[in-house]
């Protein structure tokens, strides 16, 4: 079951995403890549009112993701890039970015807080942000 709406073309440009985004990080750095992205589509609060498309969740500016200004992005999704982001759309989620909205690669240890949101923890690389639920319930619900 998926947790968003998708077309081929979007587990495409996610695959791509995730890829560009976290790859060196591994399939698991990928997955929690990919969740802050599955996530930022599926809820409506803070930063992401108008974001329900998994391209509109790429290019959101300001706000969205670097990866998209570089041509590692548009080069051709690998099947093991479409099989996880196929995962992350079946809602497969991945500490710490379960319920994150946002992460970045600081330079030092993550900051307890980043534009006032709270740490929920690192993983090689990235740090990944957590809305508190009562400033976005749904980014905890079930599915």
């Amino acid at each position: 079951m998926a947790v968003i709406k998708t077309s081929s073309s979007d587990i495409d440009m996610l695959a791509r995403l995730m890829r560009a985004e976290a790859e060196g990080e591994g399939e698991t750095g990928m997955m929690a890549a990919g969740n802050v992205m599955v996530n930022r589509v599926r809820v409506g609060c803070l930063d992401f009112p108008n974001i329900t498309s998994v391209p509109q969740m790429a290019f959101q500016s300001p706000g969205g993701f670097e990866a998209v200004q570089k041509s590692y992005f548009y080069q051709h999704a690998r099947e093991r890039d479409k099989r996880l982001a196929r995962r992350a759309v079946a809602g497969e989620r991945t500490h710490p970015a379960e319920f994150a909205l946002w992460f970045f690669r600081p330079d030092a240890a993550c900051p307890a807080q980043w534009w006032g949101q709270w740490n929920s923890g690192r993983y090689k690389a990235h740090c990944f942000y957590t809305p508190l639920a009562s400033e976005c319930p749904e980014v905890y619900s079930t599915y």
